[in-house]
């Protein structure tokens, strides 16, 4: 009998430079032993040096690739990334509906590059919340990000902050919250994960590299590949950070660019 193939689709933007996007998620899916699908939200001219220009696709254009391939193949686990318009929420919230099995659903709220260029329309974000919070198992928001979603004037700082921000933030729909803490301040970087009424608190020693592109795109991605697999949130949360730090340990030695490099998703094999 031959093998099936653990799937995941990311619904997510095309990062050309390959440190992010679609580019990073699918190199994290083979990383570690998924098969990617992929369904483009929006196309984008960017580098390591930034995001240059933005072209959010039709929303029938993501409609028809999600269509043909939900009817054609099993789906495991669908990690979702830039979105673009409220257009295309409104396509991605009808398509979840559609999908067999109920896989889980990781939501990584895009709503800016780290050069500061906005990916989300703010006209957007409040139907992102209403419409696909609810649908999400998991939301994967960082410091800043926290804050927009919040309206607060400045990202919580404290861990009760923090903690106050993810229980917030899981009314608003989610099953599950993870705020990840990389903007945060110290030697340590600490994420907490609000997970059937339990806090989960994460931390790691702050590694020292530029290689920081993508780094929200991986972590969510391999989520969504542990999650696929099986694992619990809590279980997969710990495995994914595990392994995106390794990944960020690992493309801190690497050179590619101007600005701010990729992390080294297949450090693995090579």
């Amino acid at each position: 009998m031959k093998k099936s193939y653990t799937t995941v689709l990311t619904i997510a933007g095309s990062d050309g430079s390959g440190g992010a996007g679609i580019q990073a998620d699918i190199k994290t899916f083979a990383a570690l032993q998924c098969y990617g699908l992929s369904v483009i939200t929006v196309l984008t001219a960017q580098n390591t040096m930034g995001v240059t220009a933005l072209y959010p696709l039709s929303k029938k254009c993501v409609t028809e690739q999600f269509r043909a391939l939900a009817s054609d193949m099993a789906i495991d686990a669908v990690k979702i990334g830039m979105l673009g318009n409220a257009s295309i929420i409104d396509a991605v919230t009808a398509l979840l509906k559609e999908l067999k099995g109920d896989p889980p659903v990781i939501l990584d709220t895009v709503l800016a590059s780290s050069g500061g260029a906005t990916l989300l329309p703010p006209e957007a974000v409040h139907l992102m919340k209403e419409k696909l919070f609810p649908l999400a198992s998991l939301i994967t928001p960082n410091l800043p990000e926290t804050a927009a979603l919040l309206g607060l004037k400045y990202p919580p700082a404290t861990p009760e902050a923090i903690e106050d921000a993810a229980r917030r933030l899981r009314e608003t729909g989610a099953t599950s919250v993870l705020v990840k803490g990389g903007h945060g301040e110290g030697e340590e970087c600490h994420d907490c994960l609000l997970h059937e009424n339990h806090y989960f608190w994460f931390s790691s020693k702050r590694i020292n590299s530029c290689n920081t592109h993508g780094t929200g795109c991986t972590l969510s991605s391999a989520i969504a590949a542990f999650m696929a697999k099986g694992l619990t949130i809590d279980c997969a949360v710990k495995e994914a950070k595990k392994w995106a730090g390794e990944a960020l340990k690992a493309g801190a030695e690497y050179h590619l660019g101007k600005g701010n490099g990729p992390l080294h998703h297949s450090y693995r094999q090579w």
